[in-house]
């Protein structure tokens, strides 16, 4: 079984995921805190082309979440850059996703406003997001495993 595309905002999650340092791998494995730091996911990967995360939208829509993209990132499968990993730094994306009724479309306008306020010119940072969801398109990635509930909390 096969993983789907994640929506774009998830590459904006997990390349702030990254900025933060909140996730620690261990070899093919890997605990990522959430932007709340109240919960935390896990990452399993074959070291090929196979892997299993249990964030929400893994979990319930299929897609290649935001944890096991940064994780995919910080492995070398899917190549980003660091400063568009910056000017996503220190959002709390729980919190926006939950102003916004968990609308991937108006977090993402509202997302793109605070990395213009910090100075970032947005049609060079959206060709960085477009580049990484092109290469997330060609992963083809398989599902390691049965499929793990998300964690509870904030």
């Amino acid at each position: 079984m096969k993983w789907k595309v994640p929506p774009k905002i998830k590459i904006y999650e997990a390349l702030g995921c990254i900025a933060d340092n909140r996730i620690e791998i261990d070899g093919n494995d890997a605990k990522i805190f959430s932007s709340s730091y109240g919960k935390f996911y896990s990452v399993k990967y074959d070291g090929n082309n196979a892997i299993m995360v249990n964030d929400n939208g893994s979990y319930w829509t299929g897609h290649l979440g935001y944890p096991a993209l940064a994780f995919l990132m910080l492995k070398g499968k899917i190549r980003y850059d660091q400063k568009s990993a910056e000017a996503l730094k220190d959002i709390k994306w729980k919190d926006i996703n939950v102003q916004f009724k968990n609308d991937y479309e108006k977090t993402q306008n509202h997302v793109l406003e605070i990395v213009k306020q910090r100075g970032y010119h947005i049609e060079e940072f959206q060709e960085t997001i477009d580049n990484i969801f092109e290469q997330i398109k060609n992963l083809d990635m398989d599902l390691f495993g049965p499929r793990v509930k998300p964690p509870q909390g904030y």
